[in-house]
């Protein structure tokens, strides 16, 4: 019976963004951050801390691991209230994986809006975030919820890494090659979802993707040649290796041609599906991008929900790394590498 109800409701409809598309703009965040500047003297333990614009906060528990904190939450991405619970949950977790880490525990942070939605369409969404839970092995262990004008969800997650796993998003060295573990796109796929448009067979694609747990991360934290690791999400491809570059003191190179996008993405960008996050993307850091053509730019800065990890590998270790991911069910190639900054050189080149 609650399933019924909550399938008769759908909540794209009572959100007026979606997904990691509702994240503050890169450039609004740079904005923020600098007002809320702390003066306390930092904590020796913290290895990485908002200084960092990583993807988790990790503290040095003394023993020879580290605690990894993370919380991410967004409007919804689908209709389907148990789809919007796995998708905010694999997301969130996906934190944890980026670092190198194993989750260990979640919490929900529920914002609901009580005179629109009854209560089984939460319980649903509840029920999805425990299915996602379940397959990262992890409990969801309570939580917190407010009336809200529109409907939220997301976890707070903390995971566990041994020191020598913990993988960065600023630690890339010159010449390693990128690679992206999921294809582009589910930003464009939401936008044509909202807009009536989306075929069920693209949306089967885009759900697989964004429930898809990045486990692999915690794969990645062994490897000596993974030099940097990260998660891409709201701020799109190229947001998210800029914060690669800029951390590491390195420009990239990427080759559109083998950067993996969903197939149908182009039919959908014909027909106008450009999230609004993808034109505040490219406000924040295209003066950072070399030349591109618009279809370029409408791919690489799409928002992603729950997508893969970029990983950068030394140049010594891309074949062992390919052939493990293969093993793990991954078949990829580079779309990429890093290399010395130029002087009036842009960030990231795209070729």
């Amino acid at each position: 019976m609650e399933t019924t109800i909550a399938n008769e409701y759908k909540l794209t409809q009572y959100s007026h963004g979606a997904g990691c598309g509702c994240k503050i703009s890169p450039a609004l965040l740079d904005r923020i951050l600098h007002s809320t500047a702390t003066v306390t003297p930092p904590d020796p333990r913290l290895l990485v801390g908002n200084d960092k614009r990583d993807d988790a906060a990790v503290l040095d528990l003394g023993n020879g691991t580290a605690l990894i904190s993370t919380t991410d939450f967004f409007m919804p991405i689908v209709d389907d209230a148990f789809d919007f619970g796995r998708i905010a949950s694999a997301n969130a977790i996906s934190d944890v994986y980026a670092m190198g880490g194993k989750p260990v525990l979640a919490i929900a942070i529920l914002g609901w809006p009580i005179d629109k939605l009854p209560p089984e369409v939460a319980g649903r969404v509840l029920e999805g975030a425990r299915a996602i839970c379940a397959e990262a092995g992890i409990t969801l262990a309570g939580g917190h919820s407010i009336d809200c004008p529109e409907p939220v969800f997301g976890l707070a997650v903390n995971g566990i890494v041994s020191l020598p796993n913990l993988k960065q998003n600023a630690t890339a060295t010159e010449g390693c090659r990128l690679y992206l573990t999921k294809a582009l796109g589910v930003g464009v796929l939401s936008t044509a979802q909202k807009r009536g448009l989306l075929q069920p067979e693209d949306a089967a694609i885009a759900l697989r993707s964004m429930t898809s747990l990045n486990k692999t991360g915690a794969l990645l934290g062994g490897l000596e040649c993974v030099k940097a690791l990260t998660d891409v999400t709201g701020f799109g491809l190229l947001g998210h290796l800029s914060e690669m570059c800029a951390g590491s003191g390195l420009a990239a190179v990427i080759e559109y041609d083998k950067v993996p996008v969903i197939g149908s993405v182009s039919r959908y960008l014909d027909q106008g599906c450009i999230p609004g996050g993808t034109n505040r993307n490219w406000a924040s850091y295209g003066m950072k991008i070399g030349p591109v053509t618009e279809r370029q730019k409408q791919i690489l800065a799409d928002p992603q929900t729950s997508g893969g990890l970029l990983v950068a590998v030394s140049p010594e270790g891309a074949a062992a790394f390919e052939q493990l991911m293969r093993e793990q069910g991954y078949d990829l190639q580079a779309i990429g590498h890093l290399e010395a900054q130029q002087d009036d050189a842009p960030l990231i080149r795209v070729v």
